[in-house]
């Protein structure tokens, strides 16, 4: 996990930094009969202006001219595929689902780790992110509100408004439904022009 930490804390920099404060943002929501999908990208990109082998520092520059140091640890695989000119991206990516599908069990939770990295001799990069799924009760379903109440497996309700009241026409109190949150960082370097 160690590649993937340091991969998320330069995302966690690029993203917050303010130097590069201009990313590109989409939402998609889509909805269907028994569940809702929400989901959001950012992305930011970035020209390599400098490379310190020594010390495996970074420098970057995105295209309002703001500039940014990033030191790329030893787990990322091919800093020697580094040039100068080339163009990084760091694409963030969070998704919420939420099913209104009965289920059946306990309440759970589980957490799927997804890590990706850049082959032996490629340019650096690669993935990282989680998937958490919950099952949960309904504690109470509020029609005019378009809402429900659910407790999770931490046992801490949880109120979750219902884009499409059509969803909530076969949930009663007592029933279980699933939340699946999602939410990965890629990083992918390409060759600059000359």
């Amino acid at each position: 996990m160690k590649a993937g930490c340091l991969l998320f804390v330069a995302v966690t920099a690029l993203m917050t930094c303010p130097a590069f404060a201009q990313p590109q943002t989409s939402i998609d929501v889509t909805k269907g009969p028994q569940n809702t999908t929400a989901s959001g990208t950012t992305t930011v990109t970035a020209t390599i202006v400098a490379i310190e082998p020594a010390t495996r520092t970074v420098t970057l520059k995105d295209k309002s001219g703001k500039v940014m140091q990033i030191q790329v640890g030893d787990e990322a695989r091919n800093f020697d595929q580094l040039a100068v000119g080339d163009t990084v991206t760091t694409l963030y990516t969070k998704a919420i689902s939420v099913s209104l599908a009965k289920t059946g069990g306990p309440r759970s939770g589980t957490q799927r780790l997804i890590q990706e990295r850049a082959a032996s001799g490629a340019k650096p990069g690669g993935t990282i992110g989680r998937e958490v799924t919950v099952r949960a009760d309904v504690v109470s379903v509020d029609q005019k509100a378009n809402s429900i109440t659910v407790k999770g497996p931490s046992g801490a309700d949880v109120d979750l408004l219902v884009e499409n009241p059509d969803q909530l026409k076969n949930i009663r109190k007592g029933d279980q439904i699933e939340v699946t949150y999602t939410e990965a960082v890629a990083i992918s370097v390409t060759h600059g022009t000359k």
